[in-house]
């Protein structure tokens, strides 16, 4: 039997690398998109197993080669997304409005079996955001162009290939003193990248259409409770400092304009919001997906590569 065909757009990313193993083990063939195929070619080949996968390399604003890799596919699962706007064409429009209009209209074209799409979790409350509004609009257009489409929304997702807890890390060894946002209290459902994975497969697997699933972990935490937990597992004792405000709006400024921004303006309103299910719709306990991964359990496994010493530092 010919095994089905998943393109995946974003693949290069923590979850696209975690998820191209967990479907060509599960015998999917996976063609995984990259912009630089001569600097993610070789890595993404390593991801999964022989004669599983193919690397090709597109322009994602190219709709002549999207349509080309679109009607090769059985499935399409979008994974493109960004933190922060770089450029004229890195924009939160681009990127996560008309990109995901565009394949959409694609793959309704071409009639693929399935259209999977990653969101993110509390866009609806935090409307003031550029990066909420994007993705909301994304939405809508999907939905709009290819009615069954399946939009997952997960909370923070994290793993050692994250710009979550490894930013985080990284700044713990060079700060005495952390500052807080809002006092620290937004709340995040911080699910582990192979959970997220296992609910994608699930999805496929089950061919799930037409629903709308937020993608929670095990347990619910605040700001300053990740914080604590990241500088208990590098043994750093930091003081937590709540910031005003009008001081993390300052500070925000100019960190944005850094090549890598540790905080932007927009992230700063996103802060403002928890991440967590909402009530309105169905998450992943519903389909009886249960992540069973716990932020402090996974994080203290590659915690190491921050701490004193390194792996040897116990």
């Amino acid at each position: 039997m010919k095994p089905k065909n998943c393109l995946l757009f974003g693949a290069s990313g923590q979850i696209g690398k975690n998820l191209i193993r967990k479907l060509t083990y599960n015998n999917y063939k996976v063609t995984a998109v990259t912009r630089n195929y001569h600097q993610k070619g070789v890595m993404l080949k390593t991801q999964g197993n022989a004669g599983y996968i193919e690397v090709r390399e597109a322009n994602i604003f190219d709709e002549k080669q999207l349509n080309n890799l679109i009607s090769e596919a059985d499935i399409c699962i979008n994974l493109v997304g960004i933190l922060y706007e770089k450029g004229k064409l890195n924009t939160f429009k681009n990127i996560h409005s008309l990109f995901p209009e565009v394949i959409s209209k694609i793959c309704n074209k071409n009639k693929i079996e399935n259209f999977i799409h990653i969101s993110a979790l509390g866009i609806d409350e935090s409307s003031e955001s550029k990066y909420s509004n994007s993705k909301l609009e994304g939405e809508k257009k999907i939905l709009s162009n290819y009615p069954s489409a399946t939009i997952l929304r997960p909370s923070i997702v994290y793993s050692v290939d994250d710009n979550f807890t490894t930013r985080f890390m990284s700044l713990m060894n060079l700060l005495p003193v952390f500052p807080l946002y809002y006092n620290g209290k937004t709340k995040f459902a911080p699910i582990f990248c192979s959970d997220l994975t296992e609910i994608i497969l699930k999805v496929v697997k089950n061919n799930i259409k037409g629903e709308l699933i937020e993608c929670v972990g095990p347990e619910e935490l605040t700001f300053k409770e990740i914080l604590k937990i990241l500088s208990s597992l590098l043994e750093k004792n930091r003081f937590m400092l709540p910031m005003p405000l009008f001081m993390a709006k300052m500070s925000a400024t100019i960190l944005q304009n850094f090549p890598k921004p540790l905080l932007t303006i927009d992230q700063l309103k996103l802060l403002k919001y928890d991440s967590i299910k909402t009530g309105k719709n169905k998450t992943n306990i519903d389909f009886e997906i249960n992540c069973n991964s716990y932020f402090e359990k996974e994080v203290g496994k590659y915690c190491y590569m921050w701490k004193t010493g390194g792996e040897y530092s116990k």
